[in-house]
């Protein structure tokens, strides 16, 4: 049987997916949506799927191979979907392994080896062999999202194999299974051992018979034409079959990108790394100077030797991460040299490094990094390069298509300048990064695959850049595979009898073609299953947010992700993204998975109804809109904002969820029942709260906060203002959240502000920001609450006075939302410039002041918008002023996150967004420590959840300042401790 794309058109994805629900192979899923999410992986290349299935035991792997062989239909193998080559794409069945069939079946420190299953994640096994003092040697960039499963499938390498090798290296034994269903255990043979198996005559027999012979006739070839430097990953690994390499087969499938069998469990080889590590960055005058002093830097034995163009780093706009790149050696380029060895013989051997680059033509500079903290920071910046790279500094998209081909590293200045010649040639450009040391390049290219034009220049393109590649001796893939991007084009790295081989390898294996169909022989073209073509028009579909980054065009806007799948990552490394993917584990709850959704949505192909699309909804609906995608994606996917104008077309003139009225229409409710808060708390509370939930859309397990008996408004407009003013006003912005449920948060920010010496004034009337409504989609109430709101501030940001907020959702909300919403609106602009929090106000707005000393220590929960706009440095350093000792928590978003956390259906997923480190962190902190949450939100969720109750910025400064005369608390009770803080 040969199967192809071309050759399913009878097949019919529901009978499909249903032979496969009755034939115990797993969770199986045909629909729409799942079709939509698994469509894409990281690469240029889209074949929407008939179904996907998600094995959880190993029969059910092999039932769904013997349901597809009846039916004739191909088989691809998927880990995480971050393949940049299209391999983890196809027509048929996808199966991930990712989430359910991912176990660590096996530990042995002492023979240093672990036994896992293909779904588990690289991360999650190195903490496991952590505590030994052992890792796994290979280190792609996406560690922290990739399984082993994939890095097999593609023999994925990363910044250490230089020293520690490329997955093949470390792989001792494989169990497989082949189309046909026959069950293998790979690993290195003996002559003896051969011949034993041989004789055994059963299917096992025939493959390891075949397969011998293969390699018997031809030596010669094996020996001189693979194999001839680490990165040669291009093809098949025949070389392996030698039997100076022992007959690996193991070893020999490594690479073959799920073409030959489909893995059931891998056995590891895990090493000891050094005691201590250096990092050392090198600045050259340009890339091309970096690669030159490659060879004589490889004799200091570096674990890692990585580069970066400043066309990467140049796109960089986080403010954290670009004031560390800016503290970089002055440079158009870099290398960053890892060393190992005892932190007693480290600075010798930094140094004789540093001073062999200096003796090199182009270097510019060096520094060896010391502080941990940094040195993860800039490994962080290479590590996002795949994602970052998809963007040029103006804004163009870039894309995969020549991303790792690799030469001997010694050729490496010469490729890369033709390479540059060669872009130069076509018109083109890209940013170059990678893995120096090994000769491996990693770029994006501009390529425009909207046009016929643009395609042409993309295949003439990659064509001549293969032919270069070989010209230097190099391989066209490095590390990531040949894929639908290069395989097409391996008979020009290899000759036909080398092509030949692959094409024998590959029928002894899979003679049916059931297997990947389309990936290194038999190729699919390089320009074929695009995911971005000039043959397919997107809807024309209309937005209220501007989507100015994407020209407009909110197809452009969800395909920002490229599939490098960050939001998959499910450890907490001081990053938001994805909560909800963190909690279920599931695609279709990450951010990329929403954004191949919308993309198929904007295609109108899989997803046919545009904005009225439920399985658009319905993946829409664990997104918390907490905004960490917008600082986190290295490629700034800003859900939150996809959520809020898909919601609003979808529901424009139908009838919402009730929490849509309840929770989306808070502030006006909140203004309603400031008149009576007595009688509406009584209700709330009352035998009658289940039903009020019920109607309003709100989770049962919920306690509904309780309304203070007088707003801050109430307070604040009866009091006369205290302290000398010698600053000048400010504007104190005055949110729903703190004024109806905490004023007591608003009150302490009066007392400070006053303290460090300004006039406090409040915006006249009530005004809101507008985000309930911007979170459930309501945009055009958002938009006229949020004109009133600019001009309502206008006089007073006109006049230069700072707009502080106390509460970090709307204080985010009026530095990045207001504006977009408004687009063109000077005044909104304007607003967003003159927005500060509290810290930031401090902080760099009051030269002079002192706060006062408070000798404690603190732990602090950074509130997702917070972190997604503004970031916690100026709080940081406010507390240090002070003599706090705080841990800034890596807890990522609370859960409760607004109205989400709130709405029926959500409590769960809230819940466990919060347990997996805000509210163990909260438990476990001895009672003297302050439990620091700006957010309303994360205060509530930490109330509810804990015996513990959170304290604002704001409380915890005018707690200690000196007694104000006469009380400056006048209306409301003394501001309690933080023992007695223990509900909001």
């Amino acid at each position: 049987m040969t199967t192809s794309a071309q050759g399913l058109g009878s097949l019919d994805a529901a009978a499909v997916a249903e032979a496969l629900g009755a034939g115990d192979c797993g969770e199986v899923a045909g629909d729409a949506g799942r079709r939509a999410q698994y469509a894409s992986d990281a690469s240029n290349y889209r074949q929407i799927p008939l179904a996907v299935v998600f094995p959880g035991e190993r029969r059910h792997i092999r039932n769904t191979l013997d349901v597809c062989r009846r039916l004739g239909v191909p088989v691809t193998a998927r880990g995480a979907g971050t393949s940049t080559s299209g391999q983890a794409v196809g027509p048929g069945v996808v199966l991930d392994f990712s989430r359910y069939f991912n176990r660590l079946l096996a530990l042995d420190p002492q023979a240093r080896t672990a036994t896992v299953e293909p779904g588990i994640v690289l991360d999650d096994l190195q903490r496991a062999a952590a505590p030994h003092g052992l890792l796994f040697g290979a280190d792609p960039s996406t560690h922290s999202r990739c399984t082993l499963g994939g890095m097999i499938g593609n023999n994925a390498c990363g910044s250490h194999s230089l020293a520690w090798g490329r997955t093949a290296d470390n792989i001792l034994e494989l169990e497989v299974v082949t189309y046909r269903g026959t069950v293998v255990r790979l690993g290195e043979m003996t002559a003896e051992e051969i011949d034993e198996a041989i004789a055994a005559g059963d299917d096992r027999a025939e493959l390891i018979a075949s397969l011998h012979r293969l390699a018997q006739r031809n030596l010669a070839a094996l020996r001189t034409k693979l194999g001839r430097f680490p990165r040669q990953v291009s093809g098949y690994a025949l070389e392996q079959l030698l039997p100076e390499r022992r007959f690996n087969l193991a070893r020999a499938l490594v690479g073959s990108e799920g073409t030959l069998a489909v893995v059931l469990s891998a056995t590891v080889r895990l090493l000891s790394p050094p005691p201590a590590r250096a990092l050392i960055v090198l600045g050259f005058s340009d890339a091309c100077a970096a690669a030159d002093a490659v060879p004589a830097l490889l004799k200091h034995q570096p674990l890692a030797l990585e580069g970066l163009d400043h066309a990467l780093t140049d796109i960089v706009t986080r403010p954290a991460t670009r004031a560390a790149i800016d503290t970089l050696p002055a440079a158009q380029a870099w290398l960053f040299a890892e060393l190992g060895g005892t932190a007693e013989e480290l600075p010798e051997q930094a140094e004789a490094l540093a001073e062999t680059a200096q003796q090199a033509a182009g270097c510019t500079g060096s520094e060896v990094i010391t502080d941990p903290v940094r040195a993860r920071t800039l490994w962080r910046i290479r590590e996002d390069g795949a994602g970052l790279a998809t963007r040029m500094p103006d804004g163009a998209e870039a894309w995969p298509g020549w991303e790792d081909a690799a030469v001997p590293p010694g050729q490496l200045g010469s490729y890369l300048r033709k390479f540059t010649e060669l872009l130069d040639h076509h018109g083109l450009q890209g940013a170059v990064y990678g893995h120096f040391g090994e000769g491996c390049l990693h770029v994006r290219i501009n390529f425009d695959f909207s046009t016929e034009q643009g395609t042409a220049v993309f295949r003439a393109f990659v064509t001549d850049a293969a032919r270069l590649v070989a010209a230097h001796g190099g391989s066209l893939s490095g590390e990531h595979g040949d894929g639908q991007a290069r395989s097409a084009l391996l008979p020009l790295m290899y000759g036909p009898d080398v092509i030949a081989l692959f094409e024998e390898f590959k029928s002894i294996w899979d003679p049916d073609n059931g297997l990947n169909p389309g990936m290194i022989v038999q190729p699919l073209p390089v320009d074929g299953n695009l995911r971005v073509s000039p043959h397919r028009a997107p809807l024309p579909l209309a937005t209220v947010f501007p989507f100015h980054a994407d020209d407009g065009d909110f197809a452009k806007a969800t395909r920002r992700c490229v599939g490098v799948g960050k939001c998959r990552s499910a450890g907490q490394r001081g990053d938001v993204m994805c909560p909800s993917y963190r909690v279920t584990r599931d695609e279709k709850d990450s951010t990329r998975g929403r954004a191949r959704l919308l993309y198929e949505m904007t295609q109108g192909e899989v997803i046919t109804d545009g904005w009225r699309s439920t399985e658009v909804r319905d993946a829409l609906d664990l997104c918390l809109s907490c905004k960490g995608c917008s600082a986190d994606c290295p490629v700034g996917v800003d859900m939150a904002t996809y959520k809020s104008e898909f919601l609003h077309h979808h529901y424009k003139g139908r009838l919402r969820p009730a929490s849509h009225y309840t929770m989306g229409w808070l502030p006006l409710l909140a203004r309603l029942a400031s008149r009576a808060p007595g009688r509406v708390n009584a209700l709330t509370s009352s035998r009658l709260a289940p039903a009020v939930k019920r109607l309003g859309g709100i989770a049962a397990q919920r306690e509904l906060p309780r309304f203070a008996g007088q707003t801050f408004l109430s307070w604040f407009r009866r009091r006369p203002p205290r302290g000398d003013g010698r600053r000048g006003p400010v504007m104190l912005w005055v949110d729903s959240f703190n004024n109806h449920f905490s004023p007591e948060v608003l009150q302490a920010g009066v007392a400070v502000l006053e303290h460090a010496g300004f006039r406090v004034q409040v915006p006249d009337g009530t005004q809101c920001c507008g985000l309930t409504w911007i979170t459930t989609g309501q945009l055009g109430t958002a938009r006229r609450i949020a004109r009133r709101t600019v001009a309502a501030l206008a006089p007073a940001v006109g006049a230069g006075l700072p707009v502080v907020g106390l509460e970090p959702s709307c204080t985010a909300a009026l530095k990045s939302d207001l504006p977009e919403l408004l687009d063109g609106d000077e005044d909104a602009r304007a607003l967003s410039r003159a927005t500060l929090t509290l810290a930031e106000l401090l902080v760099h707005h009051a030269p002079g002041w002192q706060p006062p000393r408070i000798e404690a220590r603190s732990i602090s929960q950074t509130h997702c918008h917070q972190h997604a706009t503004s970031g916690f440095g100026a709080d940081s350093a406010l507390l240090d002023r002070m003599g706090i000792d705080n841990t800034a928590l890596d807890s990522g978003c609370c859960g409760l996150a607004g109205n989400f956390g709130f709405e029926r259906g959500h409590y769960d997923v809230s819940v466990a967004a919060g347990e997996q480190v805000l509210l163990p962190a909260v438990r476990s902190a001895p009672a003297e420590t302050q439990i620091l949450a700006d957010g309303f939100s994360c205060r509530t969720q930490i109330a509810q959840q804990t015996s513990r109750g959170g304290t604002h910025l704001a409380q915890l400064i005018a707690r200690a300042l000196p007694p104000a005369e006469p009380s400056a608390r006048s209306g409301f009770p003394p501001l309690p401790t933080e023992k007695e803080h223990t509900r909001d």
